[in-house]
C-alpha cells in the first residue's frame, strides 16, 4: 500500500517528502557558494566574479534543457503509482530515459557549436569571456551525467522517493566542494589551477552523481527499475509525456531565457554591475533552493493523491507545502535584508569591497519578492503535479516577457532604442538595482496569477 496515499494526514507525509529535498538543495547551495568563496579570497578581480556570474546561470541552463522529460516523468509516474499501476510506471521510466538519451546528444552539439557564441551574446567580453568559455568546454563531456541526474531524479521523485535523490546529490556535492578547494587551492603537491580547478570540481561532481544514479535504477528503487529488455519505444506513452512535459518544458527554458536576456541587460552596464548582480544571485539561491523541496513535495503528493482520487487531500497538501514554503522564504527575506551585506562581505573576503556592498543593497531589494516568490514556486509544483503545465506556462510568459525584461531596461538604462518605431525612450538610469526593482514586480504579478489559477480548481479534473 502506497504509504502517501493511505495517511490521513498530508503534513507528515509532505514533510516526509520535503526533507531530502531540502537537505539535498542545501548541499547545492554549498557547492555555489564555496565556488563563490573560492573565487573570491583566490582569484582576485571583477572578471572572474563577471565569468562566475553567468557560470551559474550555464549551470542552471544544462539541467534544464531536460526539464521537458522530467516533468512529465514525474507527473505520470506519480498518477500511476497512485493509481497503484507499478508496471505502468516503470515504462515511463524507460521512455523518459531514452528520450533523454536522444536529449543529451542534441544538447552536446548545441554546447560545442554555440558554446561561444552564447558568451558573446551574453555581453561578456575580454577576460571574463575567455574565462567562461573555458569554464563550458571543460564540463561538456558530464552534459550525459547531468541528463542522468535529471530525469533519472525526477522518476524516483514520481515515485515517492526523494531519499535516493539526496543521496546521489549529497555525494555530487561533496565531491564538488572537496575537488574545487583543492585544486584552487591546490595544497601540497597538488596542482594549483584556479578558475579551471572550479570546472573540474563540478564536472567530477556531476559524472559520479549520473554514475550513481544509473545504478539505482539499474539495481531498482521505489518500484523502478531500468532494463535493456525494455528499452523499446512505446509511442502512446512518448505521446503522454510530451504532451504533460513540453508545455512544462517550454515554462523552464522561457524562464531561463528570459533570466539570460535579463543577465544581457545587467552586463551591458558594465562588469562592476555584472559581478554584483552574480554574487547577489548566488545569495539569493537561499531562497529559491529552500523552496524548491516544497515545489517537489508539492508535485508529487498532487500527481499521487489525484491519482488516487482524492482531489481534497491533493488541494489541502498543496496549501500546506506553499504556508510552510512561505513562512521559510520569509525568514530568508529578513536575512536578506538585515544581513545581505555581511555575507557579501564573506564571499569577497571585504565587506567594504566594492562588489560587497552592491550585491548588499540588492539583496535589500530582492527581500520584498522572496515571500511572493515560495508561492510562485510551490504552486507551479503542485499544478505540474496534476498535468496542469500550461497556465504556469502562460504566467511565466506573461511576467517575464510582458513585465520584467521591458521593465529592467527602462528601470537600469539611461535611455533606450525601440528598433520598429525608431524610437528612443528616456529611462531612469537606476542601474542593476533599477533591474532588480522589476524582477519585485514580476514575482509579485506571478504569483497573483498562480493563486487565481489554483482557487478555480480545475486542475483537479486534468487528463494525464
Amino acid at each position: 500500500m502506497n504509504k502517501l496515499v493511505s495517511s490521513s494526514n498530508t503534513i507528515r507525509p509532505m514533510l516526509g517528502l520535503a526533507m531530502p529535498v531540502l537537505a539535498e538543495e542545501s548541499l547545492t547551495m554549498l557547492v555555489g557558494y564555496t565556488d563563490w568563496w573560492l573565487a573570491g579570497h583566490f582569484l582576485q578581480g571583477a572578471e572572474y566574479k563577471a565569468a562566475m556570474g553567468l557560470m551559474s546561470y550555464v549551470l542552471w541552463l544544462l539541467p534544464s534543457l531536460f526539464a521537458a522529460v522530467a516533468i512529465g516523468a514525474t507527473a505520470l509516474i506519480a498518477r500511476f503509482v497512485g493509481a497503484g499501476d507499478r508496471e505502468a510506471a516503470r515504462r515511463v521510466t524507460h521512455q523518459a530515459m531514452m528520450l533523454g538519451s536522444v536529449l543529451t546528444i542534441l544538447v552536446i552539439a548545441a554546447v560545442m557549436l554555440g558554446g561561444r557564441s552564447l558568451v558573446q551574446v551574453m555581453q561578456l567580453e575580454g577576460r571574463s569571456a575567455e574565462l567562461a568559455v573555458r569554464y563550458i568546454w571543460i564540463l561538456t563531456p558530464v552534459i550525459p551525467a547531468i541528463m542522468l541526474e535529471q530525469i533519472g531524479v525526477a522518476c524516483l521523485r514520481g515515485a515517492g522517493d526523494t531519499v535516493s535523490g539526496f543521496i546521489a546529490k549529497s555525494i555530487v556535492n561533496v565531491v564538488n566542494v572537496v575537488v574545487s578547494t583543492l585544486l584552487v587551492v591546490g595544497p601540497g603537491s597538488i596542482p594549483t589551477l584556479g578558475w579551471e580547478g572550479l570546472a573540474i570540481g563540478t564536472a567530477c561532481g556531476h559524472g559520479l552523481g549520473g554514475l550513481l544514479v544509473l545504478v539505482l535504477l539499474v539495481r531498482g528503487r521505489a518500484g523502478l527499475q531500468l532494463s535493456f529488455a525494455w528499452m523499446r519505444p512505446d509511442n502512446d506513452l512518448i505521446r503522454r509525456l510530451w504532451r504533460i512535459g513540453l508545455p512544462g518544458g517550454i515554462d523552464v527554458l522561457a524562464v531561463l531565457g528570459c533570466h539570460f536576456v535579463y543577465l544581457a541587460i545587467i552586463n551591458a552596464l558594465g562588469v562592476e554591475a555584472a559581478a554584483a548582480h552574480g554574487l547577489g544571485v548566488q545569495i539569493e539561491a537561499l531562497a529559491y533552493l529552500t523552496c524548491y523541496a516544497f515545489h517537489v513535495a508539492a508535485s508529487t503528493m498532487t500527481g499521487q493523491l489525484l491519482g488516487a482520487g482524492d482531489s481534497h487531500r491533493a488541494a489541502r497538501s498543496a496549501f500546506e507545502a506553499c504556508v510552510f514554503g512561505t513562512a521559510m522564504l520569509t525568514v530568508a527575506a529578513f536575512v536578506f535584508y538585515f544581513a545581505g551585506g555581511w555575507f557579501a562581505g564573506f564571499f569577497t573576503g571585504d565587506i567594504n569591497d566594492p562588489t560587497a556592498v552592491a550585491a548588499g543593497k540588492l539583496l535589500k531589494i530582492v527581500a520584498f519578492s522572496t515571500p511572493p516568490l515560495a508561492i510562485v514556486m510551490v504552486l507551479t509544483g503542485a499544478l505540474r503535479g496534476a498535468g496542469d503545465t500550461r497556465w504556469p506556462l502562460a504566467a511565466s510568459l506573461v511576467g517575464l516577457i510582458v513585465v520584467r525584461l521591458p521593465l529592467a531596461c527602462l528601470f537600469a538604462w539611461e535611455s533606450l532604442q525601440v528598433p520598429i518605431l525608431d524610437l528612443t525612450i528616456t529611462g531612469l538610469g537606476l542601474g542593476v538595482a533599477g533591474a532588480w526593482w522589476a524582477m519585485v514586480i514580476d514575482v509579485v504579478l506571478r504569483s497573483i496569477l498562480l493563486i487565481v489559477r489554483f482557487s478555480q480548481g480545475s486542475w483537479k479534473a486534468m487528463s494525464v
